[in-house]
């Protein structure tokens, strides 16, 4: 039987969590902070204290640049160690490589847009003369704080290849050009199988055509 979601859960806010302590208990490449703390039950009742670790991430952007021209995107390739370690166990360690869209932290007195714009020059050497926002949206709700601000943005494709990247930040990122039809054969297949660029690409599939209405 399907139900509605239920009101209740609008009226939920800071007064309904209790935060009984929080401690940072590690500050590296990642954070993560150690809480005891309990919330207000659906029943109006409070939940018993329980511990959770929660990771500290700044916000981030990605960014799928479309060539409407050409019906191509523009993907990147890089080393990704929460990947490789998984597809070490499988087996299959090109795993550790995805194909991605262009993505970056952004921090705490910078625009999204200006990252999003910084970032295509850093890692594909392609700047979008346009830009438009897709959606935001938590990446694990459960044990992060991380939020991901996706856009999409107009290039030219046609000289587009190489490796890019900061070699301060042990970035080597490659440049790779697809068709929209070949793009999206890799969400089927698997080949593409991380949620930024899975969500970005089937945003795309739902606006295609508006874009190639109005970008020419």
């Amino acid at each position: 039987m399907t139900q509605k979601p239920s009101q209740d859960s609008k009226k939920f806010g800071d007064k309904d969590v209790e935060i009984i302590s929080r401690s940072l208990e590690h500050d590296g490449f990642l954070r993560i902070e150690h809480l005891q703390l309990r919330h207000r039950l659906f029943s109006g009742e409070w939940s018993e204290v329980f511990t959770r670790e929660l990771q500290l991430k700044d916000p981030a952007v990605g960014v799928l640049l479309f060539d409407p021209d050409q019906d191509a995107l523009l993907l990147v390739r890089q080393f990704r160690v929460g990947m490789f370690s998984d597809a070490s166990l499988h087996g299959d360690k090109a795993l550790g490589w995805p194909l991605e869209i262009v993505a970056g932290m952004v921090g705490s007195t910078e625009q999204y847009e200006a990252v999003a714009l910084r970032e295509c020059k850093e890692e594909s050497n392609c700047v979008p003369t346009d830009l438009i926002k897709i959606c935001e949206y938590y990446n694990s709700p459960g044990g992060s704080n991380e939020k991901i601000i996706l856009f999409c943005g107009r290039i030219d494709s046609r000289n587009a290849g190489g490796v890019y990247g900061l070699m301060e930040e042990h970035e080597d990122i490659e440049v790779q050009v697809l068709s929209y039809v070949d793009a999206m054969a890799l969400i089927d297949s698997g080949e593409i199988n991380n949620a930024m660029t899975i969500i970005a690409l089937q945003w795309l599939q739902l606006h295609r055509q508006e874009l190639l209405d109005s970008w020419n």
